[in-house]
């Protein structure tokens, strides 16, 4: 580290800033640790991940053992913490109560709740100003639960604060559909927890739309035939914006992750049961009201039957508002960074596999910005935590100048068992997760919002 001048901190000395105590953000910071740097981790929520607790009813698709990090666990093994059965599957309540929280405790005061960013720039030059850009550290705008303002500065920004707060809308053509909005106390854009009894109490006995086609709409599925079996009268129609076909249900055997296999064909099974009925190729256009119920337009005109309340899971966004002072480079379609994005484009990326990634995948005209985790991503599907905690062991390396190490591969991700033409995923699922959502995520390898078991780790994948 460089050494101070005049008692001022050189960019060296500075702490690297995380933003968000997710799975990938806390992942982050125990690799920083173990590198010898120092990390500061801005968490918006009052503990860790926030994001994943508002799922803690979705079980992980993913095992224990896939979704704890190694540089993590070495920081947590002299806290005398216990690691869960690595062949179990984890509810999101689960991750974040035997796994996360340990992991921010463990970190002690690098970990700063209550703390929402609303700014990140180069101290002292807006998005215009090149001379002496490269120079100068980070300033990172923050603001305290308890009304403070403050301005933070860092060598190093890692983004891992996720998708989960951003939900797609119903609309197809990606804004809210004509009358979604005032329809808003009969949508949700989550995963219902069916064992909350005020919860259960709004779907049981009636029709629900369910609009999506990834691991968070499958999780709805399952959960609502499971009602259907207790309480008569209770239906789902399953909107989806392309056909049914043999991709639609996912891997299911073929699958390298068995329980998200088991999640598509759970799914199956609630429509060959007839506790759900498909309506194919609906592109929600409208919403309109009709009594106390709510009938779906599409844009080709069809009306279907009225519903009493609709779940809209049609993916996640990244918020990239506060960072529009950093000269970021994103694909114009996923709103990833350019080098990924073809790896994980849904409209050509034809298998389940997406390489591992590092820091020349995430990296960006900005230089020591980077976007981790589910908000990598930005709008694609199928993230998982392991893709995150490796894209996060690569950065780290980098910062601290360890270059080979950075480059190095160190990981191998499951098949999902699919593979077909373009356009497979027309509708990106928006597993949650972390970060989230996320791993997530309901739901990433942790795949955001599914059930017993199904989602985690992140957008559609752990």
């Amino acid at each position: 580290m460089a050494a101070s001048i005049d008692g001022v901190l050189t960019t060296g000395q500075l702490p690297v800033v995380v933003i968000g105590a997710g799975p990938i953000g806390l992942a982050a910071a125990a690799h920083l640790v173990e590198r010898g740097l120092e990390p500061l981790v801005l968490e918006a929520g009052p503990s860790a991940a926030g994001a994943v607790r508002e799922w803690s009813h979705v079980r992980l698709f993913s095992t224990w053992g896939e979704v704890i990090d190694p540089a993590a666990e070495k920081l947590l093994a002299p806290t005398g913490w216990v690691r869960p059965d690595a062949n179990a599957y984890p509810t999101g309540g689960d991750w974040a109560q035997r796994y996360l929280q340990p992991l921010a405790d463990a970190l002690g005061d690098r970990v700063r709740y209550g703390t929402t960013v609303t700014g990140v720039a180069r101290a002292g030059r807006d998005r215009i100003v090149d001379a002496g850009r490269d120079e100068q550290p980070f300033t990172v705008h923050v603001h305290s639960t308890d009304g403070r303002e403050e301005r933070i500065t860092a060598r190093a920004v890692i983004d891992a604060s996720g998708t989960w707060s951003v939900p797609s809308p119903m609309g197809a053509d990606g804004l809210p559909a004509l009358g979604e909005k005032a329809a808003a106390e009969h949508i949700t854009y989550r995963v219902p927890d069916l064992d909350d009894p005020a919860i259960r109490a709004r779907y049981a006995g009636r029709r629900t739309a369910v609009i999506g086609s990834g691991a968070s709409a499958f999780t709805a599925l399952a959960l609502l035939a499971d009602l259907a079996k207790d309480e008569d009268g209770t239906h789902t129609v399953w909107i989806l914006r392309r056909g049914i076909g043999a991709n639609t249900y996912g891997g299911g055997e073929a699958d390298e992750l068995p329980a998200r296999g088991a999640l598509g064909l759970r799914a199956k099974a609630a429509v060959e049961a007839g506790h759900a009925t498909a309506a194919t190729g609906f592109r929600t256009e409208a919403v309109e009201r009709d009594g106390d119920q709510l009938i779906l337009i599409a844009e080709d005109g069809r009306r279907l039957d009225p519903v009493d309340e609709v779940i809209v899971l049609t993916g996640l966004r990244p918020d990239l508002t506060f960072l529009s002072e950093l000269r970021l480079g994103l694909d114009e379609r996923l709103q990833a960074p350019t080098a990924l994005a073809p790896l994980i484009d849904p409209n050509v990326h034809s298998c389940g596999t997406v390489y591992p990634h590092g820091v020349n995948e995430l990296s960006h005209p900005e230089q020591d910005v980077y976007l981790v985790g589910m908000k990598s991503y930005g709008r694609a599907p199928t993230f998982l935590a392991m893709t995150g905690y490796e894209q996060v062991r690569s950065i780290a390396a980098a910062i601290a100048g360890d270059h080979e190490a950075a480059e190095r591969v160190e990981l191998t991700l499951p098949e999902t068992g699919v593979c077909g033409g373009a356009g497979l995923f027309d509708e990106p699922d928006a597993a949650q997760g972390s970060e989230g959502g996320g791993c997530c995520a309901a739901p990433t390898t942790l795949q955001i919002g599914t059930g017993a078991p199904a989602a985690t780790s992140g957008s559609g994948g752990c």
